[in-house]
């Protein structure tokens, strides 16, 4: 028996991606202990995954902390990893290849860079859609990807009973109309308008509600819908994951939430402006869909709702 180590430090929508390949590496080394390398946001979440058996955190101290540095590769040398499957590639994980394996080819560290196609560049390749490039990488390093291109991220769910029964929540409509403070250019300004255009309709059939993070419970406030909290406190992801799987349909700007609903099956639309593309970050499923223009504030809510009114 061997140990092998994948490495995902997030954000948030890139762990709903990474759960395929997680998958399909740990099924083709069942006889083999598999690690995860992750950061503290992910840590305790990754122990429920059921395709790892442990987790490393990595609190990502600045490469010049040396006293930090020589004890995280000291636990990892430890561990004797007979292979390390490096899915967040990057600088730094490259940096961490360069003391831990500096010699070693796709046999040993799998990542975009070992495994990079021989007719394209780097730029070329990272051209190519997020779990396209897993796939690649994987099979490169002998891997047989069934899930890596469909990932599943219900894992992650968890029992949300009493918070849907203090809300009474039934058949309800999820919203996301959050960013980050510097990606403002993801953010679309119409959702009140569209809470209006839904009630219009669906009258009472659908309770509207939202989740929002620890920086957007003041921002909440100027959404006409429900922000749903469990005593007080936000969601944690698995909670939210949960709550975003009940749910009937999910409107979300390009956020995490937007990739936990496009990996649980769950029906949904996101909305992206011009900061990349749909196809790119692999968020469109069979019940997920995007809505692509160039300046999001030209966006209306009419044209949101039709498309929902059409997927509900």
């Amino acid at each position: 028996m061997s140990n092998i180590l994948i490495i995902k430090h997030g954000s948030l929508g890139d762990i709903a991606q990474a759960s395929g390949a997680i998958q399909d590496i740990s099924e083709n080394y069942k006889n083999d202990q598999i690690y995860l390398l992750t950061t503290k946001p992910y840590f305790d979440l990754f122990k429920k995954n059921p395709f790892i058996n442990e987790v490393i955190l990595d609190k990502r101290l600045p490469k010049y902390n040396l006293i930090y540095l020589y004890f995280l590769m000291r636990e990892i040398k430890k561990c004797s990893f007979s292979k390390v499957f490096d899915l967040q590639n990057s600088s730094r994980t490259n940096f961490y290849k360069s003391i831990l394996f500096p010699r070693a080819n796709k046999n040993v560290w799998s990542s975009s860079v070992t495994t990079l196609p021989s007719d394209k560049n780097e730029e070329e390749f990272n051209k190519i859609s997020v779990l396209e490039r897993f796939d690649h990488q994987l099979k490169e390093s002998g891997v047989n990807t069934a899930n890596t291109l469909n990932p599943d991220f219900s894992w992650a769910s968890t029992d949300i009973s009493e918070i849907k029964n203090f809300y009474k929540l039934n058949k309800y409509i999820l919203l996301f109309p959050f960013c980050s403070p510097h990606l403002t250019n993801k953010k679309w300004p119409y959702y009140n308008k569209l809470i209006e255009l839904i009630s219009a309709k669906y009258g009472d059939d659908y309770k509207i509600v939202t989740a929002p993070g620890p920086s957007e419970i003041n921002e909440s406030k100027n959404i006409n819908a429900v922000a749903l909290l469990d005593n007080g406190r936000v969601l944690d992801i698995s909670q939210l994951t949960s709550l975003i799987k009940g749910s009937s349909f999910v409107i979300a700007n390009d956020t995490g939430p937007a990739h936990i609903t496009a990996h649980t099956g769950t029906k949904g639309l996101t909305l992206f402006g011009k900061h990349t593309t749909a196809y790119k970050v692999s968020i469109e499923r069979e019940n997920f869909r995007a809505i692509e223009v160039s300046d999001l504030n030209n966006l209306s809510a009419e044209k949101v709702f039709e498309r929902l009114t059409n997927l509900l």
